[in-house]
């Protein structure tokens, strides 16, 4: 065997090894999202109930407002409409994480191929951010703005939630390694990291695109693009099989096409288009 197999056997070898890890770690994370959603229940439904003791709160104290003094009542009044600020509050964000979590179990649990009305603008924005906080946890200096644009009139469409929710994650995480690594290397002009993300209704069609300013993809690249196993970034750091999977995810299994244009140290820009069934 020679130099150049031994290489190519040994960079398969870390990149099997790499899916292993991202397997055992999405066991995980459904395990922990599975044990999440119970506590995240009991705020949600306590939170509700207390704005419901805050109306009957109220209603007693206009049976005892003739009884109290004006500026006692008023004071009162005051702090429950704050405390019934706080628990829409809670309500809200408690009702944000639950779907959160709701999506990581649909993504790492979802039945297979079962094509299912969803709300592409919800579950979009979901995985944008998801893919955000992710990088942001592992790299703290990091940073990019996104700029978000979704048709809210969008019919739900039949998709596969968990494999669409697997392109849009694949796609904003390849954007965020581009922006970052641009950034890291950006000495002179300064630089302004941004992804744009637009869900639009087109014709009998949905079309999302996820743009970056990050680093660019070459003409050589370019023509490797969805092979399986090929990346550019560094051991350990990407397995090669994100593009070749959405690919898949899109034009097999949802009818669709992806495209991408690009500009080395300029930008990249992926646009995916699925028939509204």
């Amino acid at each position: 065997m020679d130099d150049n197999s031994r290489n190519e056997l040994e960079r398969l070898r870390k990149q099997i090894s790499q899916q292993e890890k991202m397997a055992s770690l999405g066991l995980l994370s459904a395990g922990i999202a599975h044990e999440i959603q119970n506590p995240l229940n009991f705020v949600i439904n306590f939170s509700k109930l207390s704005r419901k003791l805050l109306e009957d709160m109220e209603d007693v104290l206009d049976e005892l407002e003739s009884k109290l003094p004006e500026d006692a009542d008023d004071e009162i009044r005051e702090i429950m409409d704050d405390l019934k600020e706080n628990m829409v509050k809670i309500e809200d964000n408690g009702n944000r994480a639950s779907s959160i979590v709701r999506g990581i179990l649909l993504y790492s649990r979802g039945k297979d191929d079962e094509y299912i009305p969803t709300n592409l603008c919800q579950l979009t924005k979901e995985y944008v951010w998801l893919s955000y906080h992710a990088v942001r946890a592992n790299n703290k200096s990091f940073n990019v703005a996104i700029k978000e644009e979704y048709d809210e009139t969008l019919p739900p469409v039949k998709v596969i939630p968990q494999d669409f929710s697997r392109a849009v994650l694949n796609l904003m995480n390849n954007a965020c390694y581009a922006v970052f690594s641009k950034s890291k290397g950006v000495t002179e002009n300064p630089y302004n990291p941004t992804i744009q993300v637009s869900l639009k209704k087109d014709g009998d069609q949905v079309r999302l695109v996820i743009e970056d300013n990050g680093s660019g993809i070459t003409k050589e690249v370019k023509e490797k693009l969805y092979t399986p196993f090929f990346t550019t970034k560094p051991v350990g750091e990407g397995t090669g099989l994100g593009l070749s999977i959405t690919k898949s995810i899109i034009e097999q299994k949802h009818n669709g096409t992806i495209e991408m244009e690009s500009e080395p140290d300029k930008f990249t820009r992926f646009t995916i288009t699925i028939p509204i069934q």
